[in-house]
C-alpha cells in the first residue's frame, strides 16, 4: 500500500501519514458488506451475497489535506487464516459486527478482539494490554423483532477499560446509529470526523483531480472548511508483496513523516 517515490513520480501523491486501512471484521450474515455499503454510498442491498473480500478506497480533501482510505471487508469463514492475520496486521481502525440475536457470532467478535490485540502487539514488541488499537463494536440488526442472544451485561465486559474501543447497536438497514459510529471510530484514531459519511460532501469520480488541486492550494481556498470525499472506482487490493512490506515500515517506525515518501493510488 506504502511505496517510496518521489511526488514527481505520480500525478496524486498522498503523504504516508494521511493513509489508512479500515478492516471490517465478523461472522458470516452479521452485516459487515451492509455496513460498508452504508459507508460508501449510502445504500442497502436486501439480497445477501456471501463475501469472500472485498477492497475499497475512499479519498478525501478535508481542510486543505487529502486523506486515503482503504476499506477492507472479510470474509465470515476466513477459510485462510495467515490471510486474516494479514489483514489485522495492515489495518488501523477496526469494526468487529456481530448479530444481536447470535449468541455464535458475539463469541466470535470476542475471540476477534483478542486475535486483534495478539496479532499487533507482536507487530510492535509489546505487551498486549499496552496496545492502542482504534476499534469499534457493532451489535447489528437491531430493526428486527427477534429473541436476544447477546446481554448489555456481557457487552459491557468486552469493551470495559479499554479508552479506543468504543460499542454501538446499529441497524444497516434503517440506517440507525451507523454514521455515529463512524464519527466515533475516526475519532478514537484521532482521524478528521468529516470522513463520516454524513460530514462530508460526496462528489463523482469525474472530481477526482479537484482533490489534488485543492491540496496543491489549500492556502488559497475560499472553501477551505469544506470537505469532500469520492470512492475511487474499480480499487485494487494491494498484493502481498505489497502488504508485507507496509507491515515492515510499520514496525520499524518508517513511512511516517518523511517528505518523500507516499501512499499512491494504484
Amino acid at each position: 500500500m506504502i511505496k517510496k517515490m518521489s511526488p514527481s513520480e505520480s500525478d496524486f501523491a498522498i503523504p504516508a501519514k494521511n493513509c489508512y486501512r479500515m478492516v471490517i471484521l465478523g461472522s458470516t450474515k452479521v452485516g459487515k458488506t451492509a455496513i460498508v455499503s452504508r459507508f460508501l454510498n449510502g445504500r442497502f442491498d436486501e439480497q445477501y451475497t456471501p463475501t469472500i473480500e472485498d477492497f475499497h478506497r475512499k479519498l478525501y480533501s478535508i481542510k486543505g489535506d487529502v486523506y486515503q482510505l482503504d476499506i477492507l471487508d472479510t470474509s465470515g469463514n476466513h477459510p485462510f487464516p495467515a490471510m486474516r492475520r494479514l489483514s489485522i496486521l495492515t489495518g488501523d481502525v477496526f469494526i468487529l459486527v456481530f448479530s444481536l440475536d447470535n449468541r455464535d457470532s458475539f463469541q466470535e467478535v470476542q475471540r476477534l478482539k483478542r486475535q486483534i490485540f495478539e496479532t499487533k502487539s507482536c507487530l510492535k514488541n509489546k505487551i498486549k494490554e499496552n496496545i492502542d488499537v482504534p476499534l469499534v463494536i457493532c451489535g447489528n440488526k437491531g430493526d428486527r423483532e427477534f429473541h436476544r442472544e447477546v446481554q448489555q451485561e456481557e457487552i459491557d465486559q468486552l469493551v470495559a477499560g479499554d479508552e479506543k474501543c468504543a460499542y454501538f447497536e446499529i441497524s444497516a438497514k434503517r440506517n440507525e446509529n451507523v454514521d455515529t459510529m463512524f464519527r466515533t471510530l475516526f475519532t478514537l484514531a484521532k482521524l478528521p470526523n468529516e470522513m463520516s459519511p454524513d460530514l462530508h460532501r460526496k462528489v463523482s469520480v469525474q472530481y477526482c483531480d479537484m482533490l489534488q488541486r485543492k491540496s496543491l492550494k489549500n492556502k488559497k481556498m475560499k472553501d477551505i472548511g469544506e470537505a469532500y470525499g469520492v470512492v475511487t472506482p474499480c480499487a485494487r487490493r494491494p498484493s502481498v508483496h505489497s502488504d508485507l512490506m507496509y507491515i515492515k515500515e510499520k514496525a520499524i517506525g518508517g513511512g511516517q513523516g518523511k517528505d518523500k515518501e507516499r501512499c499512491v493510488i494504484s
